[in-house]
């Protein structure tokens, strides 16, 4: 006859998840490139307005691609409704009152999302905001703009990923974050270009 004792010692070993297994899901999503780049802002060719208008120069926009992939080992489902990517960009404006830079953060939702290696994100930093945060200067490269940049990947509340560009640890949840700054792609001049390249982003409901 098995003690209480007993009995309870089996139902952990049989009954309680392993945390291999628990853990299993996310191995199906790899984060395997953060770039962090500037482009300069995209222009069309358009017979609208005064011809005399005066367009002041394009400037630089800090764009934040993320390349990852989506490989179960199940064929089904062929594609996931949605995932969330959450971008943490800390800026390389170090000073007194922000000794470690400013950390901007924002988020994407993407739906539709293949069984596929090499998919792609992609978020953007307007070129007013880096002038906001660089004392009226754009930075002439993207390391002079950013000291690193995380990434986590999730569904339903659940992580599936998380990267930075740099490799270093999930550093961004001991800094103040700032949000409001950083835009998805049909947010900004760049929303009908290289269409087939990043994956859809979920449209904001009616009023939003």
């Amino acid at each position: 006859m098995k003690t209480p004792i007993a009995s309870l010692l089996l139902s952990v070993l049989f009954f309680s998840p392993s945390p291999a297994l628990a853990q299993q899901s996310s191995k199906d999503f790899e984060i395997l490139k953060i770039t962090p780049d500037l482009t300069t802002t995209a222009e069309y060719s358009v017979s609208f307005g005064p011809k005399n208008k005066k367009v002041p120069k394009n400037k630089e926009w800090l764009e934040l691609e993320v390349s990852f992939s989506w490989q179960p080992k199940a064929t089904k489902p062929e594609f996931l409704d949605e995932l969330t990517f959450n971008y943490y960009i800390l800026l390389n404006n170090k000073g007194r009152e922000n000794p470690k830079g400013t950390l901007l953060t924002g988020s994407v939702t993407h739906v539709a999302i293949p069984q596929a290696k090499g998919l792609n994100s992609v978020m953007y930093v307007s070129p007013r905001t880096l002038e906001r945060f660089f004392e009226g200067k754009i930075p002439t490269t993207a390391s002079a703009a950013v000291t690193d940049v995380g990434v986590t990947v999730t569904k339903q509340g659940q992580l599936l990923a998380e990267a930075s560009w740099k490799g270093r640890g999930q550093w961004w949840s001991a800094l103040q974050q700032v949000n409001g700054y950083v835009l998805n792609k049909n947010e900004t001049p760049f929303a009908p270009l290289a269409w087939d390249y990043y994956e859809a982003i979920k449209a904001r409901p009616a009023g939003m």
